[in-house]
């Protein structure tokens, strides 16, 4: 093997470790976003953990976080919470820096 094709192997090696932690990242926010509007929602310990399964679920629709922020923006329009679009957005980019941060960590 060259140290070209080494070089390639290596790049290709650190992309997919890359990866491979950005989506368990994105699936630790939408864990975290869960919980976090389940408190708002004053649901019970084991609710907020189904419900944050649920969130996680949604993240499947389609790429991008765009179907995250649809489910938390329905449900919690429906538990009729004060909540505006930038507050939801903000908590989603804070608890994505959490996460990368807490995935990182356990690498």
């Amino acid at each position: 093997m060259s140290s070209f094709d080494k070089r390639q192997k290596g790049f290709e090696s650190k992309f997919a470790h890359d990866e491979n932690l950005e989506f368990k990242a994105a699936a630790r926010r939408n864990k975290l976003l869960g919980l976090w509007l389940a408190e708002l929602m004053n649901k019970s310990q084991d609710d907020a953990e189904n419900y944050a399964k649920q969130v996680i679920i949604a993240d499947f629709e389609e790429a991008g976080d765009e179907d995250v922020f649809r489910k938390l923006r329905a449900d919690a329009d429906e538990a009729e919470l004060t909540l505006s679009d930038n507050q939801i957005r903000t908590k989603m980019a804070e608890l994505t820096e959490i996460a990368r941060e807490q995935v990182r960590s356990e690498a």
